[in-house]
């Protein structure tokens, strides 16, 4: 799957947002080492502590199926600069992306970032932290 191809599957997982609230469509498309797609949107809550991301939803869904190395992840939303993930999400995706997974940003735009996980997140907090 191209780059284009994954960040088509962003855009078109923003369809099934469920954002009463903020009106703010997420997609995410994350692509798996076995090549498989999972994909993922926002999903809100009267409560917003408990509203998921786009990108964890689809790097969940992924881990819930038993994939657990991922190559890159794509995601969209109709922003004036490529959408950045939040502060939870690149924690997550820190815990489960190589230094080296691409992240592709992009908006309704067409305007795109690409950055690594390490640009990402630089000096994330890792499971080695908690090693004594």
């Amino acid at each position: 799957m191209s780059k284009q191809q994954l960040i088509e599957k962003a855009i078109e997982s923003r369809n099934n947002a469920y954002v009463p609230y903020s009106n703010f469509q997420v997609g995410a498309a994350l692509r798996t080492k076995s090549g498989k797609v999972y994909t993922g949107c926002n999903i809100e809550n009267a409560a917003y502590p408990v509203t998921c991301c786009a990108e964890r939803v689809a790097i969940f869904k992924a881990i819930s199926e038993g994939e657990t190395e991922f190559v890159e992840i794509a995601v969209a939303a109709n922003t004036e600069r490529p959408v950045p993930p939040c502060g939870s999400c690149r924690q997550v995706m820190s815990e489960f992306f190589n230094p080296d997974t691409e992240i592709h940003l992009t908006n309704l735009k067409a305007n795109t970032m690409t950055i690594k996980m390490d640009e990402l997140l630089p000096f994330s907090f890792q499971k080695t932290d908690m090693d004594k």
